[in-house]
């Protein structure tokens, strides 16, 4: 599985514990930055992973701000992304085994390092369950056109 991460300023630090969490567990990842503490817009990084997982150049992306409610809204405003904004294990499971999510946000100022790694886990090892969820995943991608 490949992933792709970015955040903005408000997300540096969580980012550089979640590329460690990728390296650790030998996943096939880009970092897109940013490279400084400087301020950034997060649309213009958001953008850029998400139509990395579109495109298929990536199979997930991993988005986070400050409160990772901007990165999660400018996710969902790209066609083909179902991006969840999680800060608990519970939801993390849920949304890959029940919406099928291909990118998830979160927020540094919300959580702590130790609580993400465990969200970046149980997201990326839980499998979309199909059945029941597929109808409804594919009424949500209706929804975009």
């Amino acid at each position: 599985m490949k992933i792709a991460i970015t955040s903005d300023h408000g997300g540096n630090q969580l980012r550089k514990e979640i590329v460690q969490l990728l390296s650790e567990r030998g996943f096939d990842y880009e970092d897109f930055g940013p490279k400084t503490d400087e301020s950034v817009d997060y649309p213009d990084y958001a953008s850029t992973v998400c139509e990395s997982v579109v495109d298929g150049r990536f199979d997930r992306g991993i988005l986070i701000c400050g409160t990772g409610i901007g990165m999660s809204i400018a996710a969902n405003k790209i066609k083909g992304i179902r991006c969840a904004l999680v800060h608990d294990v519970f939801s993390a499971k849920a949304t890959r085994g029940h919406n099928d999510t291909n990118v998830l946000a979160m927020g540094e100022r919300v959580i702590g390092a130790g609580l993400a790694r465990e969200i970046v886990s149980t997201w990326l090892d839980t499998s979309f369950e199909g059945g029941r969820h597929a109808r409804r995943v594919e009424k949500l991608m209706k929804l975009e056109d």
